[in-house]
């Protein structure tokens, strides 16, 4: 059995508490998730035979053990080469562990609703509309058309799957906006909580959807929708205020539209704690010895490290021009400096994400044309993909860890690197335009597109006394294990589980001023 590491950080919540705790508070109740993305999908391998790969998502770590706790039934969209082959007549998979099972049903969408549901409104539509990422959304009425279809079809898989007429339905991100509304036709007795994972827009960029007044209406149909920070939850309150003649309560942060009442909290995403990937890995010492190998890198060498999807939010480039004008403005960080960015590939059937790959590419090259030589890259670019082992050995062997995002609804790398890093050392240079920022006050906090600002944070980081790290990590160690995934999961089911119709509409969850549950 894997064994925390000493002087590890404890955390009052753990999957198996979370997983006692949902058996004796709800044991007649049956937690149904409606997510795009599947927890387990089964992969065709080369040597012929299906392998199941597990998640390593957030949102999974978190949801999974409420399934588990429950029996209860996870619906996605089937995207494995062999997920088709595991099902059963009703395309579902039974999930089992030694103390419990879970179905997974499986939606199967064919090209074209690919297309129009998640490469078209989702991201090319909705994606840049919640991001201040300078891309202009593309709204096209046949993508929402094809959006709308498919909600409907993951909402009727989810009912077929339904044994009660009143059961939980946690509902996931911006992929199923409408879909609340449409469960609430469907099974009126249920209690349906919404978890936007990304930034909600303010309402002078909202109301440049021409659907906007279709989403507000479908994600209405919930009794709690839950967003990342309280400036989310303000925003959308506007959103409603300024499209729908609905009645809002801001003092406490609750909407009443056509009938239904749905209250409006903010629940910061987390990672599981302890966390697996750093249980699994190899002492720090020793992972920093494989990455300095594996790069080439003298031992007196000093690294940081990004780790991101290759997207245009998450301010790649910027972090390139940042490290550029760090090796202008100190030149005792050339030839001991490198910064490794690892980008796996992202939407890549999209122009706007082909484009910014290369334009990444680019700017890597030119920080190296500028500040490197025959023996030594100041930037390091791996665009591909990484196991989860493979990035918590780079998080371990870092000096600093750059999360540069220009807008995030929460960012986990910075957890991850806070929850890798159980020897208590190294520096996070945060961005504070992710949602971690307002959670993680000890990481060096920037304005990514203030490269001159960023260069200094990332020399500070690099100069940090042992003893500052020390203290900086183990204060963020501690709120993330306090915080984490189990604790999320947990306090979104016990609001929505208060709220469910059949209680008095009168019932009203305490509230901070900010917008946030207790």
């Amino acid at each position: 059995m894997l064994q925390p590491p000493n002087g590890s950080v404890r955390a009052p919540w753990t999957a198996d508490s979370l997983r006692e705790w949902v058996r004796s508070r709800f044991t007649v109740q049956e937690i149904l998730v409606l997510a795009n993305r599947e927890p387990l999908s089964h992969e065709l391998e080369q040597d012929g035979r299906v392998r199941g790969h597990q998640s390593t998502s957030g949102l999974v770590s978190a949801l999974e053990p409420l399934v588990r706790a429950t029996s209860g039934v996870w619906v996605a969209h089937g995207s494995g080469t062999a997920d088709r082959v595991m099902v059963d007549a009703r395309d579902a998979v039974e999930v089992t562990s030694p103390d419990s099972a879970y179905r997974l049903r499986r939606v199967w969408l064919d090209d074209d609703e690919l297309e129009g549901y998640y490469d078209g409104f989702s991201n090319e539509g909705l994606w840049p509309l919640c991001h201040r990422a300078h891309v202009r959304p593309i709204l096209r009425a046949d993508d929402f058309n094809t959006y709308w279809r498919v909600n409907r079809r993951f909402v009727d898989a989810l009912c077929d799957e339904a044994r009660t007429a009143s059961p939980v339905v946690l509902v996931q991100d911006y992929h199923f906006a409408l879909a609340p509304l449409m469960l609430r036709e469907k099974l009126p007795e249920s209690a349906i909580a919404v978890f936007w994972h990304i930034p909600w827009p303010t309402w002078h960029s909202f109301e440049i959807c021409p659907m906007g007044r279709h989403l507000l209406e479908g994600m209405l149909g919930a009794n709690l929708i839950g967003f990342q920070t309280p400036v989310d939850c303000r925003h959308f309150l506007d959103a409603v205020e300024h499209s729908l003649e609905a009645h809002i309560d801001r003092e406490d942060y609750a909407i009443t539209y056509a009938g239904q009442r749905t209250v409006v909290r903010a629940y910061p995403a987390s990672i599981e704690w302890p966390d697996r990937h750093v249980l699994e890995s190899p002492p720090v010492r020793t992972c920093r010895a494989e990455i300095f190998e594996r790069l080439g890198l003298p031992e007196h060498n000093r690294l940081a490290v990004g780790v991101t999807r290759l997207d245009y939010t998450k301010g790649i480039e910027e972090a390139f021009c940042a490290v550029e004008r760090m090796l202008q403005c100190y030149p005792e960080c050339r030839d001991a400096f490198t910064f490794v960015q690892l980008a796996a590939p992202s939407r890549t059937r999209l122009p706007a994400y082909r484009e910014y790959a290369e334009r990444v590419s680019v700017a890597a090259d030119r920080v190296n044309r500028r500040f490197g030589h025959s023996s030594w890259r100041p930037v390091v670019l791996l665009d591909a993909h990484h196991e989860p082992a493979d990035v918590y050995r780079f998080l371990r062997a870092a000096d600093v860890c750059y999360v540069s995002s220009l807008h995030d609804g929460m960012n986990l790398v910075a957890k991850e690197f806070v929850a890798a890093r159980d020897d208590e050392q190294g520096a996070l240079v945060l961005s504070a335009f992710a949602g971690a920022a307002r959670e993680l006050r000890d990481a060096l906090i920037v304005n990514p597109y203030d490269l001159d600002a960023a260069a200094h944070a990332l020399a500070a980081g690099l100069a940090m006394p042992r003893e500052e790290q020390q203290r900086r990590m183990s204060a963020m160690r501690t709120i993330v294990a306090e915080h984490n995934a189990y604790k999320w999961a947990a306090r979104i089911l016990t609001d929505v589980s208060r709220l469910r119709v059949t209680l008095p509409v009168d019932v009203r969850l305490p509230v901070t001023t900010a917008g946030a549950t207790m």
